[in-house]
């Protein structure tokens, strides 16, 4: 379980989220949705201890992080990308880790291959095998899917959902596709704008997630659900 206690934060004289408080069971995937600004990334890296708060945060002790830029090292092959973090706690077996986790990601082939050489797509996959190997007990995600095409973002969010249902751990997702966090999520979180505060929790009905799921009358009732509420600020 991931839970955040009267979480606040000022940068200089602006604050950005005003007491914040959020309970995440073990093994959820919520989302985060809120208009630029609000403070959504912020509240993820204080879960991730990148930034300070006065609040509390108590979590798993093992967790991973996604950025929006997958921060690949351009002279490391994608086999020796994914093998860095494991180098620094220095885990054993590091090879066979790596391959399990670029095959759960489908890159098996390209382990020889340079960031340079992958597609925008590829990158996020190895970005995210990069974290797998970790065996995090949570994964935080801030908008990984941001800079792909609508095609390869949807197929993404597929292959997601399902590495999700094998693991099983808890998953906070940062997004701005409100399509996204429906179809992710068991619960959507909406921000108000600066300072942020949690306006809304969405319970999301659909126990199976499918390419079908998207076109489905009832898909779309609960995304213009949580439209209306983002617009609301507007």
């Amino acid at each position: 379980m991931i839970a955040v206690q009267n979480v606040s934060k000022h940068f200089e004289n602006k604050q950005a989220l005003s007491e914040v408080n959020l309970d995440i069971a073990t093994g959820e995937f919520i989302s985060i949705v809120g208009p630029s600004g609000c403070g959504k990334s912020t509240l993820l890296r204080i879960i991730a201890d990148l930034v300070s708060t006065n609040g509390v945060v108590t979590k798993p002790d093992k967790g991973a992080f996604v950025f929006q830029d997958s921060a690949l090292l351009p002279w490391r092959t994608v086999q020796r990308n994914v093998e860095l973090l494991m180098e620094l706690e220095k885990t054993p077996d590091k090879k066979t880790k790596a391959e399990q986790a670029l095959a759960q990601v489908g890159l098996t082939g390209f382990e020889n291959h340079y960031p340079h050489e992958l597609s925008g797509g590829m990158k996020m996959r190895l970005s995210l095998a990069r974290s797998l190997v970790l065996e995090p007990e949570y994964l935080l995600l801030d908008e990984p899917l941001s800079a792909v095409d609508e095609l390869t973002r949807e197929v993404l969010q597929e292959e997601i959902y399902e590495i999700w249902l094998k693991h099983k751990f808890t998953s906070i997702l940062v997004t701005h596709n409100v399509a996204e966090a429906v179809y992710l999520s068991r619960r959507v979180v909406v921000m108000s704008p600066r300072p942020g505060k949690i306006t809304d929790i969405v319970d999301i009905p659909f126990k199976k997630r499918t390419p079908k799921l998207r076109s489905t009358a009832e898909f779309s009732a609960v995304c213009n659900d949580i439209s209306g509420k983002l617009r609301a600020w507007k």
